[in-house]
């Protein structure tokens, strides 16, 4: 059952009209701080490791900040970035009155994300990602509160859930909600429970006092900094999204720029690196386990299986999944990429069968690519692969890609890989 009366919700806006169902807090305590504490206690119960509440006040210098990001280029194609008043909760809810944040802790710290007895032939997913689509699950959960809070407050209250693709800046308001704190990585962190976190927000026309948290940060580590595998960090707090590796195999829709499709491993969706190295992320007192599972076929994905994947089995890989965000080419593409980073003599037979037969230019030309980067296990078929795509494929970025690995492999003396 929904959290809120379907038929008082806006298509449109996405806003509700949450009905109180059960007795309100008593009127001493329905006060600006006491309704504050009602709903974290709320909160915890509904599942989110911690509740934070902040007015709904623009976030002016964030939104500088992410003016000077855009006009650095560092935003690449997210052209969304631009939409809307991302500062400004009211451009959302213009009765907001109150940001109730929720953080809701993620991934098993217990799973090393590199564990030898992983494949050759597996790709990587970054953790949050490997189970059911944490906008379905966190979203719920925020209606749910929502209707908790009106039951509190004894009134219908008028709100906006809020989860990632809305135009909010998110780790801002989390921030000033004393949540956490902006790492040099510009993912928020929260002490005690670091930074596999999944944020939520509801925007909501009840005055509500706001919670502080302790201030902390990152003082002299750049653990994060230094382990990026595309130095995507040009400063600390600052990231350049075209070299980052969640964007490339998740945003970035047309080809990975060549001199960093080699620093990309076997990621075929997100990254985990900064915060795999984090200290924050170390803390023994960190949450165990997830609300939102783990599925095999995401854990540990068939690279094979990716680069081969057809549109059923795409249907069925990304549903009720995070993964739907990306088009089954660009999946394609980034399988394409981690089987020639593999180092496998098995991946060269499913890339010549790309190579010769994917529909999407794309694929073709990443897989081309990548059997450049297997010089030392390509045979027969793959060298007779390449020369045809080099002469005869319809797509000037194929036959690009085809020549040059056909150089390649043509110059090898057959003492490795190539770099390329």
């Amino acid at each position: 059952m929904s959290a809120a009366n379907p038929s008082n919700q806006s298509p449109m806006l996405g806003i509700e009209h949450f009905e109180p169902d059960g007795a309100p807090l008593s009127a001493d305590q329905r006060t600006p701080r006491g309704l504050s504490l009602a709903i974290e206690r709320e909160g915890r119960a509904l599942g989110f490791s911690r509740i934070g509440i902040t007015n709904a006040e623009p976030l002016e210098l964030a939104q500088q900040r992410l003016e000077q990001f855009r006009s650095r280029g560092y935003a690449g194609a997210m052209d969304y970035l631009r939409d809307g008043e991302r500062h400004d909760p009211r451009a959302l809810l213009p009765e907001a009155e109150s940001v109730v944040v929720g953080l809701f802790a993620h991934g098993d710290p217990d799973v090393v994300p590199l564990r030898a007895h992983r494949s050759d032939l597996s790709g990587q997913i970054a953790r949050y990602a490997q189970g059911e689509d944490y906008h379905l699950v966190v979203k719920a959960r925020l209606l749910e509160l929502g209707k908790k809070i009106a039951t509190l407050a004894g009134r219908t209250v008028r709100g906006r859930a809020c989860v990632d693709t809305a135009p909010l800046l998110e780790r801002e308001l989390a921030a000033r909600a004393g949540l956490g704190f902006q790492g040099k990585s510009t993912l928020l962190i929260a002490p005690g429970v670091g930074s596999y976190v999944l944020l939520g927000e509801l925007l909501i026309d009840l005055p509500l006092a706001p919670t502080e948290g302790s201030p902390a940060g990152c003082g002299s580590c750049r653990a994060c900094l230094d382990a990026c595998p595309t130095s995507a960090f040009p400063e600390p707090y600052r990231l350049d999204a075209r070299r980052c590796i969640s964007y490339l195999t998740i945003e970035h829709e047309g080809p990975i720029p060549r001199e960093l499709r080699a620093h990309m491993g076997k990621r075929v969706f997100g990254c985990d690196v900064c915060q795999e190295t984090c200290p924050f992320n170390a803390s023994p007192s960190r949450p165990t386990g997830s609300a939102l599972g783990r599925r095999d076929a995401l854990t540990e994905p068939d690279l094979v299986a990716l680069l081969e994947l057809g549109s059923a089995g795409y249907r069925k890989l990304v549903r009720r999944s995070a993964l739907r965000r990306v088009s089954r080419a660009t999946l394609q593409r980034n399988a394409a990429i981690a089987l020639g980073n593999s180092g496998s003599a098995e991946a060269v037979a499913p890339l010549t069968r790309a190579l010769r037969e994917n529909a999407e230019p794309l694929v073709r030309a990443h897989a081309a690519w990548a059997l450049g980067r297997l010089l030392v296990h390509l045979d027969a078929r793959a060298l007779s692969a390449l020369g045809e795509s080099a002469r005869g494929d319809a797509d000037v970025l194929v036959r690009e890609e085809a020549q040059a690995s056909l150089e390649l492999a043509q110059g090898s003396s057959g003492g490795g890989s190539s770099a390329r």
